[in-house]
């Protein structure tokens, strides 16, 4: 579904993603984990074409993407939840997932958006920035699946929420895969969340992937020592 061959970025003279390729299939989740500043975000910024990347190849569904604007690959298929979700504080939150329909040509929220996150259904009047971090998060994975994406990118997405929260939105990514089938690819550093959702996990460091496993092989021990500074 998702396939990328020796992706680089660079900031001016400094190199920060080495030659990385990876294959994730339809309703597959990967889980890429590293410390902070290892590039996750730099990674998934350069997989929707925000930041300027080089690449034999990035394509979705055997469509290649890899010279295409942001636009162009949210209509081929991709979407993007970024890390501090970055929803429209001063829209409600009907009005916020609603952004993401003109992409999907759908004339409104289909109700299995509302089915999933039961909360925003009850808050869809209220503005965006009232909400707490944990929905803000949920508000924000909603948008992106109105775009009916074929894949789909989370970037740290447990960062500031409380542990409660963390476990519905590992439920609903899990949901979100039996409805739709899609592919997930997470970037996050909580091994638990990821634990529950994952089927494969790579640790990135300094911009080059380091280790991957099967989430039926991981060495929980091994995984954290990369994960601690």
């Amino acid at each position: 579904m998702f396939e990328v061959e020796n992706l680089q970025v660079s900031y001016g003279q400094s190199q920060v993603i080495h030659d990385i390729s990876f294959k994730v299939d339809k309703n597959e989740t990967l889980a890429i984990m590293g410390r902070n500043g290892m590039g996750k975000t730099t990674l998934f910024k350069s997989l929707m074409g925000i930041l300027p990347s080089q690449a034999d190849k990035v394509s979705i569904a055997g469509v290649s993407v890899g010279g295409m604007e942001s636009h162009q690959r949210v209509a081929n298929g991709i979407a993007y939840v970024p890390q501090g979700r970055m929803i429209f504080s001063n829209l409600t939150v009907q009005e916020n997932i609603e952004t993401g329909l003109q992409v999907s040509k759908m004339k409104s929220i289909p109700d299995e958006i509302f089915a999933l996150f039961p909360v925003l259904h009850d808050m869809r009047h209220r503005k965006g920035g009232n909400l707490s971090g944990g929905q803000q998060q949920q508000l924000a994975i909603a948008r992106a699946l109105v775009t009916n994406p074929k894949v789909l990118l989370l970037d740290e997405p447990t960062e500031g929420i409380q542990p409660s929260i963390i476990k519905d939105i590992a439920k609903v990514l899990n949901e979100i895969r039996k409805m739709r089938e899609i592919t997930i690819i997470v970037s996050e550093q909580v091994l638990s969340f990821t634990m529950e959702i994952a089927d494969r996990i790579i640790v990135i460091e300094k911009g080059k992937f380091i280790h991957e496993d099967m989430r039926a092989d991981v060495d929980a021990a091994m995984i954290k020592k990369y994960l601690t500074v």
